[in-house]
């Protein structure tokens, strides 16, 4: 399970970062967002992979680190989702209105051969 999340999590940051040194607008945008999805998955991570235990520390049962799920990165993780999201549109509605005042998407402003 680990090496399979480790993979999704390297083919997400190596996607986003080729995406992010594209020269067209949406790519950056969907890059960054390929990214944060990759960080975000990391720090879920960090938190331990583990079903069926319990998020917080029962009085009842002795203390033992690996009996629990560490709350802490699930709720770092929907914060930042939510963070990104509103980043995501932000970036579009930029995205747009430089591309309706400059007639091109590319992130420098101009054209290739102009």
């Amino acid at each position: 399970m680990e090496l399979i999340l480790a993979i999704g999590i390297g083919v997400l940051a190596g996607s986003g970062v080729w995406l992010i040194l594209r020269p067209r607008s949406f790519q950056v945008i969907i890059g960054l967002s390929l990214l944060s999805y990759a960080v975000n998955l990391f720090i879920f991570s960090m938190g331990r992979l583990g079903t069926g235990k319990p998020p917080v520390l029962d009085p009842s049962i002795p203390m033992d680190t690996a009996a629990f799920t560490d709350p802490l990165p699930q709720a770092l993780v929907l914060t930042a989702i939510v963070i990104g999201f509103a980043m995501t549109a932000l970036f579009l509605v930029v995205l747009i209105v430089s591309r309706g005042l400059t007639g091109t998407d590319h992130v420098d402003g101009r054209e290739p051969g102009q």
